[in-house]
């Protein structure tokens, strides 16, 4: 059985973003470096395995966030529609 990683194990307490923006933007900075090229290998190394934390304390934010709204609307939640719009 696989166990489901949280926010505390994707990034250690100490290095934990203070918000989903936060660590979006510093998510943000990391693929900024990576993309310029000019990071020595080790410190590639580094950022990829800080960005794919960060990407996992975003990705359970979001899940937290998804089980809120659920509840709030009583898990009868609506296609997202804007009016005028052809989202086809």
């Amino acid at each position: 059985m696989t166990k489901k990683l949280t926010p505390a194990d994707a990034v250690p307490a100490a290095l934990m973003p203070a918000s989903f923006e936060q660590a979006m933007a510093e998510l943000q900075q990391l693929v900024v470096q990576m993309e310029a090229g000019e990071l020595p290998l080790e410190a590639s190394v580094a950022a990829y395995k800080r960005g794919s934390a960060l990407v996992q304390y975003c990705a359970a934010q979001l899940e937290k966030i998804d089980a809120q709204v659920k509840v709030l609307e009583g898990d009868m939640l609506k296609p997202f529609t804007v009016e005028g719009a052809d989202l086809a």
